[in-house]
């Protein structure tokens, strides 16, 4: 038996936009490769940060674009719906914004003001995962 996923059209122009993210990604990579040679000067807390900011936003992304699927896979409605679909891209630009502008400027050696981001992005990830698994679990 063959079954045929069709993506709903905020699910789909969703995942057009988290795969052009992919290009800040990117450049989030050349930026890291510049600080871990020492081109770009940084502290380790900057480092670590950065490394962190990197490294969420792939993760994030691509749970992003799974958690599309999966929402609509379950036909999932309502707000249910709108948290799974939504928390998880949303956590995707605020978490790593958080680790990065967090640790922008020269010689920071702690988080500034813009680390609450991190934290709206960890409440948006686990009402939008949350979400997505009671969705998956009782539809």
């Amino acid at each position: 038996m063959h079954t045929i996923l069709l993506l709903s059209s905020n699910s789909r122009s969703t995942a057009g936009v988290l795969l052009l993210t992919i290009v800040a990604i990117e450049y989030g990579g050349w930026f890291m490769l510049r600080v871990v040679r020492g081109r770009q000067p940084a502290t380790p807390f900057q480092q670590a940060f950065f490394r962190a900011g990197h490294a969420h936003a792939g993760v994030l992304v691509i749970l992003a674009l799974v958690g599309q699927i999966l929402a609509d896979a379950a036909q999932m409605s309502g707000l249910l719906a709108f948290l799974a679909r939504d928390g998880i891209w949303a956590a995707a630009i605020l978490m790593p914004a958080g680790f990065f502008l967090s640790a922008a400027g020269k010689g920071i050696t702690k988080p500034n003001q813009f680390i609450v981001l991190l934290y709206i992005g960890v409440a948006s990830l686990t009402l939008g995962v949350v979400s997505l698994g009671i969705g998956l679990l009782t539809t």
